[in-house]
């Protein structure tokens, strides 16, 4: 059982917490001496799960551009070499490219130091086994061990060799390109494409350099490629309004004929096709499938909860393949997609409206630059026929309106709170005349209205490590939110608890 330092720590398959000074109320508690702890508590499970000692292990270590990445990594890369492992130090690394280590590398483990977009003085650990990421309980595991203060024992046999891997993974990138563009100039299959990059200033600057630059793409005009730990200019997540807004901007000032976003660490993207539409949310989610459908026909394609009833639409009808709605969380989906597919189900894709995009194809790795790489193809492969990206989801229906709230839970024990506030919810709208409630829903409840109650649908779910209920409705109509959102406020206002 975690104790509540140690417990802090914790989210959901990740560990992070603050690393450097410099925001008020926020004390620094990745302290080196905890840094050190969970390093070694790495170690011990790591050796239980791949049934290699300590001494005998192979770990490979990378960071995204924060301002605390070197220390940190310094700092774990002792700790490995300590207990005797050999170590790689990958440096500057998106989170993807460290998994792909171990599948390139033959390394045992990888650890990548990010805490993905979240502010400038936030920093955590992300672990990974030839396996994949790994789960909440196994986060927990090495908590554990860095809580009791468990340290494997020292070795005399322990190394740290640096690698450029980002060359490496780059070239896998630019591989793929070249063999499923396959254009008549094999080696520049981009020569032709002007293609903008906004990396945010964290690790995705390498995209334009090392992958398109060299087939032959124009990048002039891409943006915030060095990295900067203080991400001056924006928060590199392709979910935040103002980072869509600079990468749009950088495809209509270089008339490009695509733009890609990164997050920092490069486990997300997004895209801009040349007429400066968003391929973000519900659209990429289209396109991913559109692209990963392709050979898996009546394929399933797993997302998360809060996809619009159009993007249904367009995978069932317009695709021809299947729609599983599942749980928020990129790591849910995946573990449901691998499910599926040990049960038989062809499933392709699992892939999370925030741009967490994993394809079975690449290992179910949820990988932004892989997915970019994706899109990339499909439009090299387009132009050939005369057609452009935005055509193939044209037949996508977007909502008219749409709006996100998030209730704050003012009990000691939220979970329960909103477990008890959903239930209530699903009775109410079951008695209710013209609310539909949807039986395809794995989370929350999603209930669904005609076009004169709305036109359209809400969801309300538990947040998944936070005290805070979000609450997603869409509506095809103008005005339609409003009115969805007035019919559930009569029951919330009845209820205890949510903070409205």
């Amino acid at each position: 059982m975690l104790n509540e330092f140690y417990g802090q720590f914790k989210s959901g398959t990740d560990i992070r917490g603050v690393a450097s000074e410099g925001v008020e109320g926020q004390p620094v508690n990745l302290t080196d001496e905890v840094v050190n702890n969970m390093a070694d508590g790495f170690v011990l499970w790591l050796s239980k799960k791949v049934e290699k000692k300590p001494n005998e292990l192979k770990i490979s270590v990378g960071r995204d551009s924060r301002i605390s990445g070197p220390h940190i990594m310094e700092l774990a890369c002792e700790r490995f070499r300590l207990a005797g492992a050999k170590v790689i130090s990958c440096g500057l690394a998106s989170t993807p490219s460290m998994f792909m280590t171990t599948v390139e590398l033959g390394m045992d483990g990888a650890l990548q130091i990010t805490a993905s977009h979240h502010p400038f003085n936030r920093n955590g650990l992300k672990f990974f086994t030839r396996s994949g990421g790994l789960e909440g309980s196994d986060i927990e595991a090495i908590l554990t061990y860095a809580q009791n203060c468990e340290h494997p024992a020292q070795s005399d046999g322990g190394s740290v060799e640096e690698y450029d891997f980002m060359s490496d993974y780059s070239k896998l990138l630019r591989d793929k390109i070249k063999s499923e563009v396959n254009a008549e100039d094999y080696d520049h299959p981009l020569k032709g494409f002007k293609i903008v990059v906004d990396a945010g200033n964290g690790a995705g600057g390498f995209y334009a350099d090392k992958v398109l630059s060299v087939l032959g793409a124009d990048t002039t005009g891409s943006r915030y490629l060095d990295p900067d730990g203080m991400f001056p200019n924006h928060v590199p997540n392709p979910e935040d309004a103002t980072a869509m807004a600079s990468i749009c901007e950088a495809v209509r000032e270089n008339s490009a004929d695509l733009g890609v976003i990164f997050d920092t660490d490069v486990d997300r993207g997004g895209a801009v096709d040349s007429k400066g539409n968003e391929i973000n949310r519900n659209r990429l989610v289209a396109v991913a499938a559109a692209i990963a459908l392709e050979g898996n026909e009546g394929g399933t394609v797993v997302t998360d909860s809060i996809t619009s009833g159009g993007l249904k639409e367009f995978i069932e009808k317009n695709l021809g393949g299947k729609h599983y709605r599942y749980r928020r969380g990129y790591k849910n989906v995946i573990d449901k997609a691998l499910e599926l597919n040990a049960r038989g189900i062809n499933c392709p894709l699992a892939i999370e409206t925030s741009g967490h995009a994993a394809m079975r194809e690449n290992y179910f790795l949820d990988d932004g630059a892989y997915l970019c790489t994706k899109i990339i193809i499909k439009a090299a492969q387009l132009r050939k026929q005369g057609i452009g990206l935005d055509e193939l989801t044209a037949d996508l229906k977007e909502p008219l309106e749409s709006r996100e709230v998030r209730f704050k839970i003012t009990e000691k024990d939220f979970r329960a709170c909103g477990e008890r506030i959903i239930s209530e919810l699903t009775a109410y709208a079951e008695a209710q005349d013209g609310w539909q409630v949807a039986d395809d829903n794995r989370e929350g409840i999603r209930v669904s209205f005609d076009k004169e109650n709305g036109d359209g649908w809400f969801l309300l779910r538990l947040s998944v490590h936070d005290p805070i209920m979000p609450l997603n409705v869409e509506s095809d109509s103008k005005g339609g939110v409003d009115v969805i959102y007035d019919k559930l406020y009569e029951f919330l206002k009845t209820t205890e608890g949510l903070k409205l």
